[in-house]
């Protein structure tokens, strides 16, 4: 492919993918402005590797970079300044007053919770129930066995149940 395709190519995935993208970096480090630059990173990235992508599911592809990039992020940060800026009031980590109200109560519940849980469930939970991906997408996505996705997911679940209850949170299911 020349660089105007590949250019094309990228725009094009960029506009389908990149909200879905920022909203699972942001899950993850739960800070808006690193949140979109990450994103960005994540297209910029897939655009230098091109090449090695060999048509398989160009939407597990991104998000497999983006988790690659975000784990790398957060690698580079002192793991112990960074768990304590994260962890600080999830509400006010960036997001916009208009976000804010966009947020459901539950949301912002659940979100709160996610937030709180080891990266390997955060991961796994926000891949498989908000964004939907099958156990074999997640899977290649996190370079996990299927049965790595089942087990993980289950525990994060159950984790995050956990965790909803600690905060007086009521639910019908997760």
């Amino acid at each position: 492919m020349d660089n105007d395709n590949n250019q094309r190519l990228i725009n094009d995935w960029y506009l389908e993918y990149s909200n879905d993208i920022y909203k699972f970096i942001l899950y993850l480090i739960n800070d808006h402005e690193h949140a979109k630059d990450l994103m960005q990173d994540t297209f910029i990235r897939a655009y230098n590797n091109l090449e090695s992508f060999q048509g398989e599911n160009k939407k597990g592809w991104l998000f497999r970079i983006a988790r690659n990039i975000t784990i790398d992020f957060i690698r580079s940060k002192r793991p112990i300044h960074y768990l304590i800026d994260s962890a600080v009031s999830v509400t006010s980590q960036g997001l916009t007053p208009e976000q804010n109200l966009m947020l459901s109560e539950q949301e912002k519940e659940l979100y709160k919770a996610i937030s709180k849980l080891k990266r390997s469930y955060r991961e796994v939970i926000i891949l498989r129930k908000i964004k939907e991906f099958s156990i074999y997408e997640t899977a290649h996505i996190l370079e996990w066995s299927e049965g790595k996705v089942k087990t993980t997911l289950w525990r994060g679940l159950s984790a995050l149940k956990k965790q909803l209850e600690k905060e007086g949170y009521h639910y019908e299911s997760v």
